[in-house]
């Protein structure tokens, strides 16, 4: 390993992590160095993305917001967020992976900074919809971390380490809800500023850290045309579709659960903080599960089965909203969650899957084998960086979802329905594009996929 004095001293210009040699005596221990500091910095970006599923709760009568502006308020950071990760994921080539987890979680002081000043009642809606719009930023931290850590690692390790990064980081959903949860338990419903104060002296943790003990690697470069090829495969746009439902799902609920107990059962903020932090903390840990599921039977199959399971647990909202069934209403939920944790690992692994099915269909065509692979797995980088910003969306589908329900009917039964209908036709998607007879070009594949 060499660094170059004009590029300075945590930049590293050998990185050559397929060599076993070198991963041994030199890459292993810096991977693994990098990867748990980007899991911190990735865990606390996502814990100021989710920070409104905590501070909506704390939004009595005095502030003056109806449910609908609540969910506005948390709709609006998911779709920031969502934004965010495109840039995020082209910024580790243009800064280095080191410098941009320094820039990315020191950019978390602000929202929080300012989110800690304004909060209190008699500040209007829309300076709140301001700090949720900083808070958006967060959200961004996902692609780049993974982006990142992506390049540390060799093809035979980045399935456990990825998934390790996405999970660590998506536990930062339950843990800001824990922590809401102790300030409500401990100091009331009064006083949200308590949760800020706590995550400020974290944030500036995660970004000394990120600058005292990460590297940035000079052999990685930005791939834009891999983005502008990928965009023109069909593929991309199903697996996006299909990310939509599970990931969206996942940061929606995560956003939108403890309102929902609130507003259709009347739960005080300590009785819903005391629930919701359970969805998002199993569905975080059931998301290596869906990958393992996949490796072992398929990413289309554990897909397809998911979605139906979704469906079926959509279903029993419903019917536990019209019965006012709160404990029903509350496993389901949960359930939920963790089918969406499933799907999002088996998701994931259905991306590369797909593109080494047409590497392997191109090399038994007669193409060269070592361009084909490296191809696959360009494209393969450019889908998961695409789907991951676009599944960001289904957050904020479904908290306008919510937002218009509670509106027009004072209860969540209507985006349930609409939900029931989009799981329903993602089962469709997943079963005519991956399981059924395939075309002869994907067919070779498709057990992998």
């Amino acid at each position: 390993m060499t660094t170059t004095a004009h590029r300075g001293a945590r930049w590293i210009e050998r990185w050559e992590p397929e060599d076993e040699g070198f991963w041994e005596s030199t890459g292993k221990k810096i991977a693994r160095r990098n990867l748990w500091f980007s899991v911190f910095s990735e865990h606390i970006g996502f814990s100021i993305w989710t920070l409104w599923s905590v501070v909506v709760l704390f939004m009595g009568p005095a502030y003056g917001f109806s449910a609908a502006d609540k969910f506005l308020l948390v709709s609006t950071p998911t779709l920031v967020g969502a934004i965010m990760r495109l840039p995020y994921t082209f910024a580790v080539a243009r800064f280095g992976g080191r410098n941009w987890t320094v820039i990315s979680a020191a950019l978390l002081l602000v929202p929080t900074v300012l989110t800690a000043i304004v909060l209190h009642p008699g500040t209007s809606l829309g300076t709140f919809l301001v700090m949720a719009a900083l808070g958006g930023v967060g959200g961004g931290n996902f692609a780049s971390s993974m982006t990142n850590i992506n390049t540390f690692y060799p093809e035979r390790l980045k399935g456990w380490a990825l998934g390790l990064n996405a999970g660590g980081g998506n536990l930062g959903v339950a843990v800001i809800q824990l922590v809401g949860l102790l300030v409500i338990a401990v100091a009331g419903a009064t006083a949200p500023r308590l949760v800020l104060y706590i995550y400020l002296p974290l944030i500036v943790i995660a970004a000394v850290c990120a600058a005292l003990f990460m590297d940035n690697l000079a052999t990685v470069r930005g791939d834009t045309k891999a983005m502008r090829e990928v965009v023109r495969h069909g593929h991309a746009w199903v697996m996006s579709l299909l990310y939509v439902g599970t990931f969206g799902s996942f940061i929606g609920y995560s956003f939108a659960f403890g309102l929902v107990l609130q507003n259709q059962f009347g739960r005080t903020p300590l009785q819903a903080a005391a629930v919701t932090f359970l969805g998002p903390l199993l569905g975080s840990l059931s998301r290596p599960l869906g990958g393992r599921l996949s490796d072992r039977i398929g990413g289309g199959r554990v897909t397809f089965v998911t979605f139906a399971a979704m469906a079926l647990a959509t279903a029993v909202l419903i019917v536990a909203s019209s019965a006012d069934s709160l404990a029903l209403f509350t496993v389901a939920f949960i359930v939920l969650f963790i089918l969406t944790g499933i799907g999002n690992g088996s998701t994931y692994k259905m991306i590369p899957a797909i593109f080494r099915a047409k590497a392997r269909a191109a090399i038994d065509a007669g193409a060269e084998e070592t361009a084909e692979l490296l191809k696959a797995r360009r494209l393969s980088g450019a889908l998961i960086g695409l789907a991951g910003a676009l599944g960001a969306l289904g957050g904020l589908f479904i908290n306008l979802a919510f937002r218009q329900a509670f509106a027009d009917a004072h209860s969540g039964v209507p985006a349930f329905a609409g939900f029931l209908v989009f799981y329903a036709v993602c089962v469709a998607v997943t079963w005519a594009v991956y399981l059924r007879k395939p075309v002869a070009q994907v067919k070779p594949a498709l057990a992998g996929v």
